[in-house]
């Protein structure tokens, strides 16, 4: 099994979870509502905090959740954990070994406060912290990168956060949307060959600025982080508001600007201020995107499925980011399968 083989494995991975979960989400769902919840309070390392990311947005724009993201060294090197009252304490992991994340389920355990961990691993010590576990399914992951772990943890918070919004009363059913997302990724990944000729454009590429916004500002921590760890890129995440802030002042003629940008309710402002940096600026924009405007203005435009929900299209959007990568990776002659460096499960404490 390759890195490669597990990112084709997506459709599959996430058609399996819909099939299987979804009462399980329900029964989830109903269990929780016995609880006085104001917010999530969520722990995660690595490719799963960009998860957490996700669910900030989704979980806060359609169950009115805020999010608070944990600060583990708090609960672990420090010992001055923060009250958690009327918190839903959610670690999410790829392979639930994690002692600090561990540490911090334990601490919530300790307040009586309810708590959940999104795993691919249900006899991991976070499951076995965890008062609810949700088996992500991805099957044994092998190759350093995550990336069927990562969209399966997504589609986990999409799955649960329709489950709560049933008991909250929302009339809109938002099960059909989810359950068309397999086949949205698939055709993502028939974009394989179009995207094995564009990386070599990039082969000498050394840094870049990724930016994404509002569902998908999780999408551009994570392509930013697949880049690092397999093509040793040093590419920095930005929202499209936060980057012109300040880090657009680094930006020249022929600097590399990788963007996401669906359509949406975002889409607006990032075409305005990638306009401004390929007209102006004279960067080098390679787009992710679905929307003609964007696609005719990059130098390399990927282009994604049109019918496409924003609150989903994280779950799409990396699949191209993650084949990206990994062709970036082969160009440079690199090894993807064992970035140096790096092991599997990180052990920090």
């Amino acid at each position: 099994m390759s890195l490669k083989s597990e990112i084709f494995e997506q459709p599959e991975v996430l058609a399996r979870l819909l099939e299987t979960q979804k009462d399980r989400m329900r029964a989830i769902a109903v269990a929780l509502r016995e609880h006085d919840i104001r917010y999530l309070f969520l722990v995660a390392r690595g490719t799963s905090d960009n998860a957490g990311l996700y669910a900030k947005y989704l979980w806060g724009a359609f169950n009115r959740l805020p999010t608070a993201l944990a600060t583990p060294s708090l609960f672990s090197l420090y010992g001055k954990p923060p009250s958690l009252k009327n918190a839903l304490v959610m670690g999410i992991s790829q392979s639930g070994r994690s002692p600090d994340i561990v540490r911090v389920m334990d601490e919530a355990r300790r307040q009586g406060v309810p708590t959940l961990a999104i795993v691919n691993a249900p006899q991991s010590p976070l499951a076995q912290a965890a008062q609810f576990v949700i088996d992500v399914e991805a099957g044994p992951e092998l190759a350093v990168a995550a990336t069927k772990s990562y969209t399966a943890q997504l589609m986990a918070i999409a799955m649960l956060s329709v489950a709560l919004s049933e008991l909250e009363g929302d009339t809109e059913d938002r099960w059909p949307d989810l359950e068309r997302v397999p086949a949205l990724v698939q055709q993502a990944l028939d974009l394989d060959p179009v995207i094995a000729r564009a990386a070599e454009r990039y082969r000498y590429m050394e840094q870049c600025v990724v930016l994404g916004r509002g569902f998908n500002y999780a999408t551009a921590f994570e392509w930013s982080l697949k880049m690092k760890e397999l093509a040793y890129i040093i590419a920095a995440p930005y929202s499209s508001a936060d980057f012109q802030h300040g880090p657009v002042a680094v930006v020249s003629q022929g600097f590399p600007v990788l963007a996401v940008v669906p359509d949406g309710a975002v889409f607006d402002d990032m075409f305005a201020l990638l306009t401004d940096l390929v007209t102006v600026q004279g960067v080098e924009l390679l787009a992710i995107s679905n929307r003609d405007e964007v696609l005719s203005l990059a130098h390399t435009p990927l282009r994604l499925p049109l019918d496409m929900p924003e609150w989903l299209s994280p779950l799409v959007t990396i699949v191209p980011g993650q084949l990206f990568s990994y062709y970036l990776t082969r160009a440079k002659g690199y090894d993807t399968e064992a970035p140096r460096g790096l092991h599997k499960v990180t052990l920090t404490h």
